[in-house]
């Protein structure tokens, strides 16, 4: 972790799955939709703030042919549902050999998600549960911040500029400005 202070950002982007809610993966059933512990919280004290959040998640299933965008847009609005709305969604639908450039860890949603609030990438962090997620922040100049799961590799950790053991850690931190 950085000593230097942050500047409070002017968006916050989650990851979907394993972030904000349980991650089950390729999945198609909204009712299978659970919100990891403390998101709707975290997800409320970015909303105090006055600040834009969206999500962006990687959904290859689709490119892989095991689910299709409806099934996602779907599950999409439960996590609504259950954890309010949010302002943007970016949606990578494409299998990992496709080569495209939203798939995390390219910047592509980060990027696109940041022309649609208005805001520079520097002026946006990320939070997710894997290297990716960190590695796309870095790659579109935003900041990233890792909040590890039992599936997260400790060499993602230790590549992580920014670490925090739950949400609501890593919103104080970007929030308070303070490593």
């Amino acid at each position: 972790m950085s000593a230097a202070a942050l500047s409070p950002p002017r968006a916050i982007l989650f990851d979907r799955d394993g972030t904000l809610v349980t991650d089950v993966p390729y999945n198609p059933d909204p009712a299978k939709v659970r919100p990891v512990a403390g998101a709707r919280t975290a997800l409320e004290a970015v909303r105090a703030a006055g600040l834009p959040c969206g999500v962006l998640t990687n959904q290859s299933g689709i490119g892989r042919g095991l689910l299709n965008r409806e099934q996602v847009d779907a599950v999409n609005a439960r996590v609504e549902e259950l954890l309010g709305p949010f302002d943007v969604w970016e949606i990578c639908p494409h299998h990992p050999d496709d080569g495209c450039g939203c798939r995390k860890p390219q910047p592509g949603m980060i990027l696109a998600a940041c022309r649609r609030l208005g805001l520079d990438p520097s002026e946006v962090a990320y939070i997710g549960d894997i290297g990716t997620d960190v590695e796309a922040a870095a790659a579109a100049g935003a900041s990233g911040v890792l909040v590890p799961t039992p599936v997260t590799r400790r060499e993602e950790v230790e590549a992580a500029g920014l670490v925090a053991g739950d949400l609501a850690e890593a919103i104080s931190l970007l929030l308070e400005g303070r490593p």
